[in-house]
């Protein structure tokens, strides 16, 4: 649904969004290119009836810029469409994701997580993950057959070494990319506990063995909690983002390779993130029908912004080390 700029100082702006056919699942825009007005006045007019939307708003402007109470600003016309295109596909994780981010914003830390899993577990229920994880298996196996978790490699998948007042911590199954099992996630539980509770420990060093950081989550195990409220009460007792949450700033996360999902989710709650030349940068959960569970709507947030995160999140798409370091969602670049 489209609405024009000058409706946002209108009546319309007073009505129930559902009245004007505006319900969950849609996506709102508002074309503001040829608007002879002042973009930043009309949405900040309209604020918090933008904020109570049942839907992803977009606007679309001549340059660059983030207009207050819509999810999304942005100025390339394909942009638009490749966001249209998203909602359509997964109607209910986008307006999941957008409704979180919007909470999300204006809460601590620790609160953050908590929506965030929540809606999580809401999604993990849904008709949209369960048609990923049947396409998936069909992909994963012509006869139909859902593809075997992998059995525990004999190596630790996270490796510990302290160095006076310094710690590291290595992600170390390069092999699999470094993809965070259950294995490796209660290991960086673990780890990240060390790091919370040692208060002789001040600086943390996170990188990954491999060619990459990591890829995320492990995907052959998704599904594979019997029911949303089960993973929530997982994700409260180990998830490792909550030790992070309140002892980021001395972590420094150096990045390399790909870098997806829980992989950036993760790192972005780090005090200072760096990442080599040639790394990329992605959260591509909207697509299996999901948000980032692993953070990332609160990590990724606080670095760049609701904004930034609906666009990385809606569309999936990789960004340089360049770009996550003009977007602030990392600190440096090595060299």
């Amino acid at each position: 649904m489209e609405l024009a700029p000058e409706d946002l100082s209108g009546p319309l702006v007073r009505m129930d969004p559902l009245a004007l056919g505006i319900a969950p699942g849609t996506l709102l825009t508002v074309d503001f290119t040829n608007f002879a007005g002042n973009p930043e006045s009309a949405a900040q007019a309209a604020e918090a009836w933008l904020l109570a939307l049942p839907c992803p708003s977009l606007a679309l402007t001549s340059t660059p810029m983030r207009l207050r109470g819509f999810d999304l600003s942005v100025s390339n016309p394909q942009d638009l469409d490749r966001i249209a295109a998203v909602v359509a596909r997964n109607p209910v994780s986008t307006t999941v994701l957008v409704q979180a981010l919007r909470v999300i914003e204006g809460l601590p830390l620790s609160a953050g997580l908590v929506v965030e899993s929540l809606a999580f577990a809401a999604l993990q229920q849904g008709e949209e993950f369960h048609r990923w994880l049947e396409t998936r298996q069909v992909k994963a196996s012509p006869g139909g057959a859902a593809t075997a978790v992998a059995s525990p490699q004999p190596a630790p998948p996270v490796l510990l070494s302290r160095r006076g007042a310094e710690m590291d911590i290595v992600l170390n199954r390069p092999a699999a990319r470094n993809e965070i099992d259950v294995e490796m996630r209660d290991a960086l539980f673990e780890a990240f506990t060390v790091g919370a509770l040692d208060e002789g420990i001040e600086r943390i060093h996170v990188r990954g063995n491999g060619d990459s950081f990591s890829i995320g989550g492990a995907l052959s195990e998704f599904g594979k909690v019997s029911s949303g409220i089960s993973g929530h009460f997982i994700r409260t007792e180990r998830l490792p983002a909550r030790m992070l949450a309140a002892h980021g700033a001395k972590y420094h996360f150096h990045l390399h390779g790909a870098c997806v999902g829980a992989g950036v989710e993760i790192a972005a709650f780090g005090g200072r993130v760096t990442a080599t030349p040639s790394t990329f940068l992605r959260l591509p959960e909207t697509g299996m029908g999901l948000i980032p569970g692993a953070g990332g709507c609160v990590s990724v947030t606080r670095r760049i912004g609701r904004q930034g995160a609906a666009w990385m999140m809606l569309t999936g798409a990789r960004i340089s080390a360049r770009t996550a370091l003009q977007w602030g969602l990392i600190d440096g670049i090595d060299d």
